[in-house]
């Protein structure tokens, strides 16, 4: 699916001149006015590109109202180049600021840059690493070194469970009833047969035990 980016600006011949640049890569939401623009940017844009000086409502009060509900990249495109209007467009919560005229091709790399940025930050969000271990939240998945381990749903719910409230002891029933519900067919005796078997899952890629059992209380992670 392509990402997608809403281009603002009351100038008709740039707004179509920049879609017909971008739409090869991107899907391309177009606005002609503030108001306009607030409406579009209902449709969850990954990437805003914004001209200052529009009728009624600027591309400045535009980006402070956006800044209220969405946190995609927000490029200014304006003629000012004077510092004090960059000042203002960076604190009303721009992320960049492309002066007209503008080359397409710069424009291009800067937009592909902040989407490129966008996904990494998003990407460091959804992974978290523990010494030799990889765990991606998003994808499910848990690597050692460049290994991948193999964890059945319920091994990974309770990794995901441990590692994500490191340090915190977790007993066998509440273990149970957050990876298997209230509702679970089974004992708590379960989830030490769980932990057993991702302890030797892990154990075939690392000597360090991650899940560390704190007797008479439950278990917890050891990153």
């Amino acid at each position: 699916m392509k990402q997608k980016i809403l281009i603002v600006d009351d100038e008709y011949g740039i707004v179509d001149m920049m879609k017909s640049y971008f739409q090869a890569r991107y899907e391309v939401l177009t606005a002609y006015s503030g108001k306009e623009a607030l409406e579009k940017a209902a449709r969850n844009p990954e990437l805003i590109l914004l001209d200052i000086n529009m009728p009624e409502m600027d591309g400045l009060a535009v980006c402070r109202r956006l800044r209220e509900y969405i946190s995609c990249p927000i490029l200014f495109l304006t003629a000012r180049v004077e510092s004090a209007d960059k000042i203002s467009g960076f604190q009303a919560g721009a992320d960049d600021y492309i002066v007209k005229p503008f080359d397409l091709e710069e424009l291009g790399a800067r937009v592909d840059a902040h989407l490129r940025r966008e996904k990494r930050r998003e990407k460091c969000m959804t992974v978290r690493f523990f010494g030799e271990l990889a765990i991606d939240y998003s994808a499910r998945t848990v690597a050692a070194g460049c290994e991948p381990v193999a964890l059945s749903k319920r091994e990974f719910d309770i990794v995901e469970l441990l590692s994500l409230n490191e340090g915190q002891v977790f007993g066998r029933e509440r273990i149970y009833e957050t990876v298997w519900g209230i509702d679970g067919e089974g004992s708590s005796d379960t989830v030490m047969e769980h932990i057993r078997k991702i302890r030797a899952k892990l154990g075939a890629h690392t000597l360090h035990n991650y899940i560390e059992t704190v007797w008479g209380c439950g278990y917890k992670w050891n990153g």
